[in-house]
């Protein structure tokens, strides 16, 4: 049936409307099965008739079907073969024509196919975009360069390796010299252009992507044509880091423009060749050592210029590796000036960053804390700061400590105003105390030898966490956050009565601050001591368990609104860390708490929008199932059945894993032994071949399935579900993905299953399994094929064992039939890859499955090897013995004789 291409971009529109997406995505799941239809994906990106936002989403739409389904496991192509060879010819022609917002999207899935096909199965590629490059029309060469970089930045987190550079030199030898020559045009270009806004503006643009392509064909080795060409290169390079004109300048503060993302990007590309190329590069680094210290002391204060002051930053950072070119900064007065002109003009707090604070707290904490401030003027001055102290420790020691008493002492003239003094004291004092890396699970774990953390803090910072009063926010964020920072270094004594404070400042009523109370508190909850022993513990946490959860849920709850009420994480996962310390001490309050998360669980379902704070939510539910569903098992089930249903019957597929997790968990917590009419009732939607679609969802079914099975066994067999189980079981086993799910579902099969009922099935089993060892063996398709064999074989007491394995396999011929299904089951006919795939799975750590000890009646492995050792010797009349005895080496003879011993 032929594709209509107005109701497809109506239903491509829709799928961007969160109000109508799930109806328009299942829509577009069934166009999909129709022939050519990513090409008519591609008809909608080029026409444009359909609107701007038609044209966007089916550019989505295709790079996300690209993901899906260009190939298979094995590198197959999943598209017929003519629409293949169709994208291919079409799709970089495309990709120069359309807006940058639609290019973004089509240079993702050119480099998705690229992973696949490039360059032995598209070797006409690189010639194809050589071959368009031109001499005086910038927006295709912008078009072409956007292309070139989308593919070929995947080079840049790769291992070397000899088909990588065999992929890069193929691509050098075509593309090296028309990307020289283009160079040289677009510099000529710029010259003829200065006082032409719009096509200088243009050129920018190629500039910046011409720098860009320089990283990506430079990040594995320096090139011959670039390392013959590097005086002209990086003249050039140098020309641009040092060009100035107003015409390119933004009106607006705060957005970096296209001079500065050129400079910045020369920085970036300088930065890694200084790192990587000393040998050649090193010759030609001291003009942009001193352009780079000339621009750090002349650039402005907008927030405009901090990608580029960063990027100046991180260059001086890598450059001060070097012990040559450190030894320009070694003596007090170098030292002194680079601090003062360079490290603390970018340090100081600046009135965007209190806007910042204020206006968007979350932003300012994520920036703080995870490393996204990683372009930012302060993490680059402290970046570089850091690295000057790795050289000289001493010098840079003692330049710094004057530097942070002058700005204390300025605070203690006049605390109200002179506030950002303190500020930057502090932050300075963190950055230089700090020695090595600062870890995500102790803080910092080394000092300097000149500094006293605890000792700083006493004099310096506790007052700001004991006063009440009269202390800017930042300054309490800055206290706070010293705690955090030293955690490590802070004994158990001083935590116990630093932590009441952290708990006092939750209940601030500044944002910033309670949530940096929270990361502190969650943080110290997870310390731990050289032995292994928790810092803070149960006992001292208990007792304040009940009021800070509920201070914590009231602060998540204060705005109903899903986005809103998803949009601190950080106090999620204090939640989540008090109800993991606690343990059973949290049984008197299971009552509140449920009732908070299923609220939350409920509004979030709404429109799941933060997966960090969700995690963190559904971890929280598994620490009360761990740890209390035991002894409540029918209160658990009870009350969390609603939420978990809805998140099943809404097909919120965020939370789909997780749910399956949890089902699975507080079965395996149940002491009862059975199984209820409650999970009964969850295996025939379990078994429907729907959630199994899902790829994310496969790992958590084979949870919950394998923790039914135990108990159920029965059950399914009476139900006629046995083939069912079998289906799934090949569809998993036949795919390298899923091949270890498929291998613990059969395990928990012939562990659980009657064996009368199975019986049939093992000649069929097995011809699947070598089937599969034949056709596409892995190492852990191997590995899990033998465990298999010896966990058939250690079950002769069922009636199994290495005898009727060996059986078995004599059985198997090629004329037999397959596994049986039921006229329903529609599981083994479907690939899973051809289907949508729904969120990636995330195990859950508070519920992660114990192993599961196989033979729990057998307690003394030796003892139970040596009799059954011996009982076999005397059913075979000493056979064993002998031939232990006359064909084993001494060595091995011996160690064997120990278990025939009587």
């Amino acid at each position: 049936m032929a594709l209509d291409l107005q109701q497809l971009s109506k239903a491509l529109e829709a799928s961007l409307d969160p109000t109508k997406n799930k109806q328009a995505e299942i829509a577009l799941l069934q166009e999909e099965k129709k022939p050519k239809f990513a090409l008519s994906l591609l008809q909608i990106v080029a026409t444009g008739t359909s609107g701007d936002t038609a044209r966007l989403a089916s550019a989505l739409y295709f790079k996300n079907l690209i993901k899906r389904r260009w190939v298979d496991e094995n590198g197959k192509h999943k598209l017929p073969q003519n629409e293949v060879i169709a994208i291919k010819s079409e799709l970089i022609g495309l990709m120069i024509s359309v807006p940058p917002n639609v290019q973004n999207q089509l240079g993702d899935a050119i480099s998705v196919i690229a992973d696949s096909d490039f360059w032995e199965r598209w070797d006409t590629l690189v010639d194809d975009l050589a071959s368009r490059l031109t001499l005086d029309n910038s927006q295709q060469n912008n078009g072409v360069l956007q292309v070139a970089h989308s593919i070929f930045k995947r080079w840049r987190p790769l291992y070397r390796s000899d088909p990588l550079f065999i992929e890069i030199n193929h691509v050098l030898g075509k593309f090296g010299t028309p990307f020289l020559s283009l160079i040289e045009s677009t510099d000529r270009l710029i010259s003829q252009s200065q006082n032409e806004q719009k096509t200088l503006r243009e050129l920018f643009t190629t500039l910046n992507l011409i720098v860009k392509v320089f990283y990506d064909l430079s990040v594995q080795d320096l090139p011959p044509i670039f390392e013959d060409n590097l005086a002209a290169v990086t003249t050039f390079l140098h020309k641009y880091l040092v060009y100035e004109n107003k015409l390119l300048d933004t009106n607006d503060d705060t957005e970096a423009g296209p001079l500065q993302l050129v400079k910045a990007s020369i920085l970036e590309l300088l930065e890694m060749w200084v790192q990587k190329y000393e040998d050649a590069f090193g010759q030609h680094v001291a003009p942009f050592i001193e352009s780079s210290w000339n621009l750090l002391t002349t650039v402005g204060i907008e927030v405009k210029m901090d990608i580029l002051v960063s990027k100046a930053l991180q260059f001086l950072t890598a450059v001060t590796h070097s012990a040559e070119h450190a030894q320009a900064f070694n003596n007090q007065n170098t030292l002194g000036q680079v601090v003062e002109g360079v490290i603390l003009p970018n340090l100081n707090l600046r009135d965007s960053d209190v806007e910042l604070f204020e206006d968007e707290p979350i932003e300012f904490i994520r920036r703080d804390l995870e490393g996204s401030d990683s372009d930012t003027r302060r993490r680059s001055a402290i970046n570089f700061l850091r690295q000057l102290m790795a050289k000289f420790e001493a010098l840079v020691g003692v330049v710094a400590l004057r530097y942070i008493d002058h700005y204390l002492s300025e605070y203690d003239q006049d605390r109200s105003s002179n506030w950002k003094s303190k500020d930057t004291a502090v932050y300075l004092y963190s950055a230089v105390a700090a020695k090595g890396a600062i870890t995500a699970s102790q803080g910092v774990t080394s000092i300097h030898d000149f500094a006293n953390v605890v000792d700083f803090f006493q004099r310096n910072i506790a007052t700001e966490l004991v006063a009440d009063q009269g202390t800017p926010s930042i300054l309490k964020v800055d206290a706070i956050k010293y705690l955090y920072t030293f955690r490590g270094q802070i004994t158990a004594g001083q935590w116990q009565e630093a932590f009441p404070l952290l708990v006092k400042h939750l209940g601030s009523s500044e944002y910033v601050v309670y949530t940096y109370a929270a990361i502190a508190l969650e943080r110290t909850m997870a310390l731990s001591n050289v032995s292994k022993q928790p810092v803070i513990g149960r006992s001292d946490v208990e007792g304040l368990a009940p009021q800070l959860l509920e201070h914590l849920f009231g602060l998540i709850e204060r705005d109903s609104q899903p986005a809103k009420l998803q949009e601190n994480e950080f106090l999620m996962r204090c939640i989540m860390r008090v109800l993991i310390v606690i343990k059973e001490g949290m049984l008197p309050s299971v009552e509140t708490i449920l009732l908070h998360l299923i609220k939350i669980i409920q509004v979030s379902c709404q429109n799941p929008s933060n997966p960090k704070f969700n995690y963190y939510l559904f971890e929280a539910v598994g620490a009360l199932i761990r740890y209390s569903a035991s002894t409540l098992p029918d209160k658990l089930e009870t009350d969390l059945y609603s939420p978990f249903a809805t998140v099943l019957q809404n097909d919120v597929q965020e939370f789909v894993p997780y749910v399956f997790q949890l089902f699975a968990a507080l079965l395996e917590a149940n002491p009862s032994g059975s199984l209820s009419e409650y999970y009964q009732s969850l295996i025939p939607p379990i078994l429907n071949p729907t959630p199994w679609s899902s790829k994310g969802n496969v790992p958590a079914l084979v949870r919950l399935v394998t923790a039914i099975i135990p108990r159920g066994a029965n059950v399914m067999v009476q139900n006629n579900q046995l083939d069912t189980l079998l289906g799934i079981f090949q569809r998993l086993v036949s795919t390298k993905t899923n091949e270890t799910y498929g291998f613990d579902m059969l395990e928990s099969i012939i562990s659980y299953i009657p064996q009368s009922a199975l019986q049939q099935y093992y000649v069929i089993i097995l011809q699947v399994l070598l089937t599969r060892l034949q056709s596409s063996r892995t190492d852990t398709f191997a590995t899990r094929f033998v465990r298999l064999y010896h966990f058939i074989s250690a079950k002769d007491d069922t009636g199994l064992g290495a005898d009727f394995f060996i059986s078995v396999a004599d059985q198997v011929q090629a004329e037999e039939p397959p596994v049986p299904t039921t006229s329903d089951d529609v599981i083994v006919e479907q690939d899973p890859e051809d289907m949508s795939f729904g969120v990636g799975f995330t195990q859950l750590t508070t519920i992660r499955r114990p192993v599961r000890d196989q033979w729990p009646e057998i307690g003394d492995v030796k003892a139970w090897v040596s009799e059954y050792l011996k009982a076999a010797d005397r059913r075979h009349n000493g056979t064993i013995s002998t031939n232990a005895r006359e064909r084993l080496s001494a060595e091995v003879a011996t160690a064997f004789a120990v278990y025939l011993q009587n």
